[in-house]
């Protein structure tokens, strides 16, 4: 399992670009990259895909430096993802800990790219393979670290949020992340085989894709809806999956599907099978635990939630 991006200085760089206030702190036992989140109800800390835990005594040594600091943040609990079930186990009996909802992936989909590119390619579904001769149907893909490029993703993600009904991120956002060293976009241009004019292709599809520890994540994309045919998404993916081969990169992970047993309306299931055409396994994490210090305030925060959450159901 390799070392999350999200628990690492790294990490925590982009937080403090984004106006966050971070706590890190790293032993041969554990790291944890803690972001203070402040509500009406009071703060929290928040541990993205984590605390890393390096063995089994780890758990006990990692809770009390969190309690430590959460007491002098005024935290009412403590939110934390660990990757690792097995070094974890501890955490999770906890009698003060609660199940919540997934922020990032408890589930994920990675390609082995220690394998040669004839391997992966025999992987993949027939009509992954079919398309990705991409090039025949008039689709290019580039590379990119300008942060001005971020316009396109930005672009995209607005017209399907408003087809779709969901929240994203801020174009300040998106650009704070691709200025990273470890962030890449990829976008796909085209221009139709047929065309015979000398118009230049057009960008029709933008992805980020992030970078560490010989691991290539694929973060998010989204398409031009008025070109659908053209094999744009299928084309970025492949592209930057052997770019990272090429690398010497170990891993691709496409950063997320809906669970073994999700109904076939689940929000996630068109792009899990989109996913899974590339071949590959799936590998499972812990999930995401809130650790209750303050049990009045966290009650109140998750009211407050359920209101939020009732009040833009009834907005749409």
């Amino acid at each position: 399992m390799s070392f999350p991006l999200q628990q690492t200085k790294d990490w925590e760089k982009l937080q403090i670009a984004l106006g966050e206030e971070t706590f890190f702190e790293e032993t041969k036992d554990y790291t944890f990259l803690a972001i203070l989140k402040h509500t009406k109800f009071g703060n929290y800390f928040y541990l993205p895909y984590g605390p890393v835990l390096n063995n089994k005594n780890a758990a006990k040594k990692a809770l009390e430096a969190l309690r430590s600091l959460a007491s002098q943040k005024s935290v009412s609990f403590i939110r934390i993802e660990p990757q690792d079930p097995k070094n974890a186990s501890e955490l999770l009996k906890l009698k003060n800990i609660k199940k919540s909802k997934d922020l990032n992936p408890a589930e994920t989909w990675q390609i082995d790219l220690t394998k040669s590119k004839e391997e992966i390619i025999a992987d993949f579904s027939q009509s992954t393979r079919r398309y990705s001769k991409f090039e025949k149907r008039g689709v290019s893909v580039t590379s990119s670290k300008n942060p001005e490029d971020i316009k396109y993703l930005v672009k995209f993600q607005k017209s399907l949020s408003n087809r779709k009904n969901f929240g994203v991120f801020s174009e300040k956002y998106l650009k704070t992340e691709l200025e990273q060293p470890f962030s890449t976009l990829y976008l796909a241009h085209y221009k139709d085989p047929e065309d015979a004019s000398n118009d230049a292709p057009k960008i029709i599809a933008a992805s980020l894709f992030f970078d560490y520890d010989g691991t290539r994540y694929y973060m998010q994309g989204a398409t031009d809806p008025n070109y659908r045919k053209p094999p744009a998404s299928l084309a970025m993916m492949y592209t930057a999956m052997m770019d990272a081969k090429d690398l010497g990169f170990k891993i691709f992970d496409f950063w997320g599907i809906a669970p073994e047993n999700a109904p076939k309306d689940h929000p996630w299931a068109g792009f899990t099978a989109f996913k899974k055409g590339f071949g590959g396994y799936e590998v499972d994490y812990c999930g995401t635990y809130d650790i209750i210090l303050n049990k009045s305030k966290y009650r109140l925060y998750n009211l407050a939630r359920k209101v939020n959450r009732t009040i833009r159901k009834f907005k749409v």
